[in-house]
């Protein structure tokens, strides 16, 4: 008896920089943007925190 799709592990999507894209579906792309978009977004909120807890030192240093 077949495997259906749904009853079938997904494999973790993960994304390489530079990786031929040529073989990937268009639901397979409209994943990986999602999961690079939201890795952007993790990575602008650290920033947010790094920068807040410098200038919060600057600013105790300076007083």
């Amino acid at each position: 008896m077949p495997i259906e799709d749904e009853d079938r592990p997904r494999k973790k999507i993960s994304h390489e920089i530079g990786q031929d894209l040529s073989l990937l579906s268009v639901e397979e792309l409209t994943e990986r943007i999602a999961l690079l978009t939201a890795e952007v977004d993790r990575l602008k909120e650290a920033m947010s925190k790094k920068r807040a807890s410098k200038d919060a030192a600057n600013a105790f240093f300076k007083s």
